[in-house]
């Protein structure tokens, strides 16, 4: 419960603002992909799935799964955050069904069956993964600008503290969640990286270290997707908003390397870390 109230306070009075080739067996670079398209039709009360669902406190033990599924569901629906009077009521009505799902699953056992983490993952993904707004700090100098703020955050936070701790809850099982937190999932977390919103960043460094730890069989994969990402940053000169909680994540992971280093460990001290310093823009992350 101190929880929700720490995230009401924390959101609820906030307003909407109006080359090279890789090396061998690095991924493939990162496209950049577009999210869901956000909804823009009014719903009526009676269609309004927010609030045409029962409260899951209120619901039978027996039916809770099936109510949970379905808020899940309903709340994979996105919204403009663009302007803030479209869907004003339906975005409030959403707002407050994700935040009943942080408070059941931070007061319920065994709430994320097999059954329910297909929908906890496609609900996360259709909020999260969506096209970043264009830098307003990779034009020029530094402190140009401030950086420019998440205005979707209200909604955003709620559905990344929910996501967080579906990861680190130990009722989840690995090898059920690796279906769906799989290699192209890992690929477009790293796309929002790219976020000019520190908020964002920190929640996805904490969630990528996560995985990284509750998943082995996608441990070699992120080192190699990042490996990537700092050779575009070293050969391209590309600018990334990410790099310093990527290398904090980096920093986490190479004291648990064990003695003697692996040659793979080697080449990423060559070939990108040590590169990364002769990057324009080290400052940012030096």
């Amino acid at each position: 419960m101190k929880l929700i109230q720490r995230v009401k306070r924390q959101i609820g009075n906030e307003q909407a603002p109006s080359g090279k080739a890789p090396a061998p067996n690095a991924p493939t670079n990162l496209k950049k992909t577009t999210g869901p398209k956000p909804s823009t039709k009014k719903a009526s009360a009676e269609d309004n799935p927010f609030t045409s669902l029962p409260s899951l406190r209120e619901t039978a033990v027996a039916e809770r799964p099936e109510i949970l599924k379905k808020k899940l569901q309903a709340c994979s629906i996105t919204f403009d955050f663009t302007n803030a009077q479209l869907n004003a009521t339906e975005k409030e009505a959403k707002r407050q069904a994700l935040l009943e799902l942080v408070e059941y699953v931070n007061n319920t056992r065994h709430c994320f069956n097999d059954s329910v983490i297909q929908d906890v993952i496609e609900m996360v993904a259709s909020n999260i993964f969506r096209a970043l707004p264009p830098s307003h700090c990779k034009s020029g100098g530094e402190d140009e600008d401030e950086p420019t703020l998440e205005s979707a955050w209200p909604h955003l936070q709620i559905v990344y503290e929910f996501f967080l701790r579906f990861v680190v809850s130990h009722e989840v099982d690995p090898k059920i969640a690796k279906k769906y937190i799989d290699q192209t999932f890992v690929l477009r977390l790293l796309e929002l990286f790219d976020s000019e919103d520190p908020r964002e960043r920190d929640y996805l460094k904490t969630i990528l270290h996560r995985i990284y730890g509750k998943i082995m069989a996608l441990r070699l994969f992120i080192r190699k997707a990042t490996q990537n990402l700092f050779y575009r940053i070293i050969i391209d000169n590309e600018t990334h908003n990410g790099v310093p909680e990527l290398l904090e994540i980096l920093g986490s992971i190479i004291n648990g390397f064990a003695l003697p280093l692996k040659e793979e460990h080697k080449t990423f001290l060559e070939r990108s870390l040590l590169p990364l310093h002769k990057v324009k823009n080290l400052s940012t992350f030096h």
